[in-house]
Order: C-alpha cells, then sequence, then structure tokens
C-alpha cells in the first residue's frame, strides 16, 4: 500500500484512494497504475542493492559466495568462498538481482543474500 498517494493527473485532486492496484480520482472517475518507484519530483527513485552484512552493492563490484548453493545439472554446486567479479545488479526473478559469470559455471544470476562485498 502506498502511504502518499499521487494527486490525479487529469485533474489534479488530492483525494485519490487505492482500488486494488490502481489509483481511482473520485472526482473525475481516472484510474492509472501507481508508480512506488517513483520520488516527488517524477523521477525513478534508486534503488538500493545490500549484501548478506549489509555493504550497499553497485554494478562491476567483486563478491564472494558466503553459503554453498546448488545448481541444477551440476552435482558439486558453488561452495562457499567463491570469489565472482563484475557483478551487474538486475531487476531479477524471485529475488535474484545479481547478474554474474562464475568460473567453471558461466553465466548466473544470484541473490544479494548469499553473497558479501569482497
Amino acid at each position: 500500500m502506498i502511504e502518499n498517494l499521487p494527486p490525479c493527473p487529469k485533474c489534479s485532486c488530492e483525494y485519490t484512494y487505492e482500488m486494488n492496484a490502481l489509483v481511482v480520482c473520485p472526482e473525475c472517475g481516472h484510474e492509472w497504475v501507481a508508480a512506488e518507484g517513483v520520488t516527488d519530483s517524477g523521477a525513478p527513485a534508486e534503488r538500493v542493492v545490500k549484501d548478506a552484512v549489509g555493504n550497499v552493492l553497485q554494478d562491476g563490484d567483486s563478491v564472494v559466495v558466503v553459503k554453498a548453493l546448488k545448481v541444477k545439472g551440476n552435482p558439486s554446486g558453488i561452495k562457499a568462498g567463491t570469489k565472482v567479479r563484475g557483478i551487474r545488479l538486475v531487476d531479477g526473478v524471485d529475488g535474484h538481482d545479481i547478474d554474474c559469470k562464475i568460473d567453471g559455471f558461466g553465466a548466473m544470476q544470484l541473490k544479494s543474500s548469499v553473497v558479501k562485498k569482497g
């Protein structure tokens, strides 16, 4: 639920309300999808990705895997302590917000909660 609902883009009414995934204007009846990741100035909000210990991650950082991970099609998986260089932050599926290449495994997506900045 959005705390501060935006005014109506058509009539500038301040009394908008949420109805499921839409924001509705009671005066003109306009409905639209609210953009939660937008600041007051209309610019997209900066997304902050943190590792397992709370350090902020950025594109190009090197990270270390903190726990052993199972990989489909590979009997050994990724061991704890594996170093990953040159990560890229993405909007992934199911919380997989790091795109990277791991030596011996190839391109993968990892969750930020299983790595620490290295």
